[in-house]
């Protein structure tokens, strides 16, 4: 659903303008140092962060290099007494980027991580609590590609959220998207905010310190790419977004309340005004933020942002560099602790919905009580290899199940799996399909509805699901079934389609091409709105919220041929709704 936004008039130009225009301003004194990232421009279109280093600003105006000692050194965060700095390090070119924790001052730096591929986007954790705890553990979350796993494309390693012990022990995983999640930052309640692809899309997303609880933050206000978000003491969100990918994330400053972060999307600047990096909070309710010229080779400098007037003042500038990921020295509030109810040793979790039928549709008759007949449960399967560019993660069925009259349902599955829920009609065509979601080890999640306002209050009603034990949606995985043209609905093609199309028996190059023709009639993970579908049952099968206009096609199979059964059409609607892949599993994949 898309939702209004709102937008503050545009501040005055000369905050915004390039220093050529209004000359050198006196930059502004913080009264205490600021640790920042330093980037050559020569290094921009690489890898990025390669050849960076972090630099400490004195009050004083002067500077001096923190990471002599490292090749590359990125990602500077700052411990709650404002003592120690935890940063992304590499010592040289050909090492992966580890974690490591200095002194303020630059001294006795020490590694954290080892062995876990690329690490990123060290985060300071508030204090966790377990049940049988004698004390509360201090962790750090980051940024890493440990798990080996491609994005959903499968064009690039997918990076996830994780935690670790200050000692590098007791290393969790804590996000299970199907692509990667980035950018941690801890709110004041306690949970942690960040950002992650799902699709084409990459907005904000919250979790507890434990992976649980996780929900969408921003949901779909704003432009397409959201990131670097941090929390302001006043209770803001602020962080940089855009509609196209910049080599190094820059773009324009968008802000969220606390409050009501799903209705206050605020566009604060415009591309035209410059791109943003890596904002940062500072204690009057400002932030600490990066930014260099649209266009042209200008790098970028420090600033001083009022998120509530957009006005901008120049801290630190030196056109040799990069200057990003600023962070104040100095101690800060440390955030809530948070308990957990995460046992490691238990596979499994539970998911239930209090209802189907509270949505965020603006016309609630367009989904009415009893249109939803079964929950379909999948499974994304991760890419460990590279592959070609695909539109759709695999998947596997962990089962169907009937809804509770009520709408709702209860279920048990297997804990750090990335899982998708589709609602399904009389036909088992999918009427709603949820983003890519996980639980914990033992965790209980719920959600209210199906895309339903998240800043909603349910009813105070029991749900019948709730009343009776989770349905078991636990199979092994080499019992957890898959859909596929090759195997599952070739054999339709050739029995019911090869007389009119193709020669029977369909021999394997006629089937791949049958394949390829049928895709342009197809839209993967959508069968209502597939003109295969529409053509197989007769009518258009998309929904008034699908936007699709109605469209006269020709039945298949034409008149006077065999009409296909219920259960042909529902495997190639079946087949459709998890992807419409040739083969469903990727090569060396379980079935």
């Amino acid at each position: 659903m898309s939702r209004s936004v709102l937008r503050i008039t545009r501040v005055a130009p000369f905050l915004f303008a390039s220093l050529a225009a209004v000359g050198q301003p006196v930059p502004v004194k913080l009264g205490a140092p600021i640790v920042f990232a330093q980037l050559p421009p020569a290094g921009s279109p690489a890898e990025y962060g390669r050849g960076g280093h972090l630099a400490l600003l004195s009050p004083d105006g002067t500077t001096r290099v923190l990471t002599k000692d490292f090749e590359s050194a990125m990602d500077p965060e700052v411990s709650f007494d404002g003592k120690r700095i935890l940063f992304a390090g590499r010592k040289t070119a050909s090492d992966h980027w580890n974690i490591y924790e200095m002194a303020a001052d630059g001294s006795d730096a020490r590694q954290i991580t080892r062995g876990l591929g690329d690490c990123r986007s060290p985060v300071y954790q508030s204090a966790l609590f377990y049940l049988n705890d004698s004390q509360p553990i201090y962790q750090v979350t980051f940024v890493s590609t440990a798990a080996g796993e491609y994005n959903e494309h499968g064009a690039a390693l997918a990076s996830s959220l994780y935690s670790i012990r200050l000692d590098g022990s007791e290393l969790r995983r804590l996000t299970y998207t199907a692509s990667s999640s980035f950018d941690p930052w801890q709110m004041p309640d306690g949970r942690i905010l960040f950002s992650s692809w799902h699709g084409a899309r990459a907005g904000l997303f919250g979790i507890n310190l434990d992976g649980t609880d996780y929900a969408a933050f921003s949901g779909e206000q704003g432009r397409r790419l959201q990131q670097m978000a941090c929390t302001t003491a006043k209770r803001m969100v602020v962080f940089i977004e855009g509609e196209q990918a910049t080599w190094d994330g820059a773009g324009t400053v968008s802000t969220l309340s606390l409050r009501r972060n799903l209705h206050s999307y605020r566009a604060l600047s415009a591309p035209a005004d410059g791109l943003y990096h890596s904002p940062s909070p500072l204690p009057d309710g400002s932030v600490l933020i990066s930014r260099r010229p649209a266009t042209g080779t200008g790098t970028h400098g420090l600033y001083r942002l009022d998120p509530e007037t957009g006005r901008a003042q120049l801290v630190f500038a030196d056109p040799r560099f990069h200057n990003i990921q600023a962070k104040l020295v100095a101690p800060r509030n440390e955030p809530d602790g948070r308990s957990s109810v995460v046992e490691e040793g238990e596979p499994n979790a539970t998911l239930y919905c209090l209802s189907v039928y509270t949505t965020d549709f603006a016309d609630p008759t367009w989904m009415p009580p009893g249109s939803v007949k079964r929950l379909r449960v999948l499974e994304g399967v991760p890419r460990k290899t590279a592959a070609a560019p695909s539109p759709l993660l695999h998947r596997r069925l962990l089962g169907e199940i009937d809804l509770d009259e009520d709408g709702s349902f209860q279920i048990r599955v297997p804990a750090n799996l990335p899982i998708q829920l589709q609602a399904l009609d009389s036909d088992g065509i999918a009427l709603r399909s949820s983003a890519w979601i996980w639980a914990k080890n033992r965790e209980n999640r719920g959600c209210i509805g199906c895309h339903e306002d998240r800043e909603r209050t349910p009813e105070n009603v029991m749900s019948q699901a709730l009343t009776h034990p989770a349905v078991q949606l636990t199979l092994a995985p080499e019992r957890r079934r898959t859909v596929d043209f090759r195997r599952d609905i070739m054999p339709i093609v050739a029995a019911r389609c090869a007389s009119c199309h193709a020669a029977a028996p369909l021999p394997l190059a006629s089937a791949q091409v049958a394949y390829k023709s049928l895709l342009a009639h197809v839209q993967p993970g959508r069968a209502r709105t597939s003109p295969l579908v529409w053509r197989i049952y007769g009518r258009n099968t998309s929904r008034p919220w699908d936007g699709v206009a109605a469209s006269a096609a020709a039945p298949m199979p034409p008149a006077g041929s065999p009409p296909l059964s219920a259960e042909e059409k529902r495997a190639i609607a079946e087949w459709i709704d998890l992807g419409a892949h040739w083969d469903a599993l990727p090569p060396g994949g379980q079935r």
